[in-house]
């Protein structure tokens, strides 16, 4: 993946990531993560996108797509708004880009399924039945959900190791 250089400088103690590193791949992703969140002056909108390179985009489209599908699978993430940003833009290329291949496919098959039932996905619900109507009404997405959830920790480990070798475009260590 091409480096971009960052627009605003992201920065985290050498310490920190250390201890975050010593410790598991989610918890130096969070790191990474927590600061970006911090520089943004709390979370990721179309009015402080522009302070994040392309790659820390990534990283927290990543995180927002992990926590979201780990908790109520893909209907779940495009009821709550997150399909236009997972789907219409790039992120299932910077996936592959970063060494997820499999993770990638398994992005172009939901985005076909998103296209197809968007419009039903993110209607408003008035009650949680309604909501949870929509699981048994889409359950193609299902087997993406198991599929995701099967390859989540490869996905972590390779997006961690990714970040480590080209550290420099996620943020600037400091001693």
């Amino acid at each position: 993946m091409p480096e971009s250089s960052p627009k605003n400088v992201v920065t985290i103690p050498h310490t920190i990531l250390a201890q975050a590193a010593k410790k598991d791949t989610d918890t130096f992703l969070q790191t990474f993560v927590d600061a970006y969140n911090k520089t943004l002056g709390g979370g990721l909108n179309a009015r402080n996108m522009d302070i994040l390179n392309g790659e820390q985009i990534t990283i927290l489209a990543y995180s927002i797509f992990r926590q979201e599908v780990m908790n109520g699978g893909f209907v779940q993430l495009i009821h709550n708004g997150y399909g236009p940003f997972i789907f219409d833009n790039p992120f299932a290329k910077a996936m592959r880009l970063m060494g997820t291949h499999d993770f990638a496919k398994l992005l172009y098959k939901a985005r076909r399924l998103y296209q197809k039932h968007k419009t039903q996905l993110t209607q408003q619900c008035t009650t949680d039945d309604e909501f949870m109507a929509l699981f048994e009404k889409f359950p193609e997405f299902d087997d993406l959900d198991d599929q995701f959830i099967e390859m989540e920790e490869q996905v972590t480990n390779t997006l961690a190791r990714y970040i480590d070798q080209n550290i420099q475009t996620f943020a600037q260590v400091i001693k």
